[in-house]
Formats: C-alpha cells, sequence, structure tokens
C-alpha cells in the first residue's frame, strides 16, 4: 500500500498548539490550494480544496512559531479518514492530512522563493551553498540540496530570532 500526499497551499488559520499525556506536541491548521480550468463555455472556472493538516513533534513546535494564516507552506504526508458522530447523532468524516515534511515557501515580504527546508536549512535556499559573488560567472555551482527529515527524526536545533528568514 502507498498513501502519500504532496499539497501547495496557504494556511487558512493561526497553528493551534497542544501537548499530549506523554509530552508529544500536536499542532492543527488548514491548508488551501486552488485548481484554475476552463469550462465547457470557454470562461474561466476555479476550485478550492480546504484541508485540515496535523503536524507532530518538533514539527509541530516550528509550525506553531513560525507559521500564521496566509503563509504558504508545501507539506508532505498521508492522507487520513477521520469520522465521528455530531451532536444529532448522524455520522459525519471528513479527509486530512497527517504532515511528516513541511516546506515553508514565504520568505521576508511575502515573496516566493526556494523557502525554507525544515531539514536543517533555514535561510534562503535560492543561492547554492557556498556561494561566493566575486568568484567568476564561468564557473559552474555543484547543485547541493539539505538533507530531508521525516516529521519524527528532525534533530534539534538552537535557533535564535536573527537567523530566522522571515
Amino acid at each position: 500500500m502507498f498513501n502519500r500526499v504532496v499539497m501547495l497551499g496557504n494556511l487558512t488559520r493561526d497553528c493551534e498548539l497542544r501537548y499530549l499525556p506523554n509530552g508529544g506536541a500536536v499542532c492543527t491548521t488548514g491548508l488551501a490550494t486552488n485548481r484554475k480550468f476552463k469550462k465547457q463555455d470557454g470562461s474561466q472556472g476555479e476550485e478550492v480544496c480546504f484541508i485540515d493538516i496535523t503536524f507532530f513533534g518538533r514539527t509541530a513546535e516550528i509550525a506553531n512559531q513560525y507559521l500564521s494564516r496566509g503563509k504558504k507552506v508545501l507539506v508532505e504526508g498521508r492522507l487520513k479518514l477521520d469520522q465521528w458522530t455530531d451532536q444529532s447523532g448522524a455520522k459525519r468524516s471528513k479527509h486530512s492530512i497527517t504532515v511528516e515534511t513541511l516546506q515553508m515557501i514565504d520568505s521576508r515580504g511575502g515573496q516566493e522563493s526556494g523557502g525554507s527546508d525544515m531539514g536543517g536549512s533555514y535561510g534562503d535556499t535560492s543561492s547554492p551553498v557556498g556561494y561566493n559573488p566575486n568568484q567568476q560567472k564561468s564557473a559552474p555551482y555543484p547543485k547541493q540540496s539539505a538533507p530531508e527529515y521525516s516529521g519524527h527524526d528532525i534533530p534539534d536545533i538552537d535557533i535564535n530570532d536573527d537567523e530566522i528568514p522571515f
């Protein structure tokens, strides 16, 4: 079986952080993404998808600290079906995403950039690692990428607010 979802969108509300009895952090918020298409009559149509997302562990604490309503994020995780009975006795259900990887897309000033990968690179990744502006432009830069971590193995990193790019 394979259950993997990747979504890029804007947060619909501020993060809500709480702690489980075992001390683990849980953060919930919502994500909105849209799709534009051409209708049969030639006019433009737009479909918006709203979905709840949940972060766990250190990723939940980072999301709560740095994300807020309107921020653009890329999340990767697994789709989950939540089912319950409401107060009137009707059965209800909705899909949600349990986030395993988070990438913040917004940077300073709200402009999009290469983003900040929660896996360890908190700065703007739009320029290559080791970039030297005095180096001749003819020299190609090797492609380097930050390691990816799932939500459960993100290392504890001591960061002060001056190091965050947004």
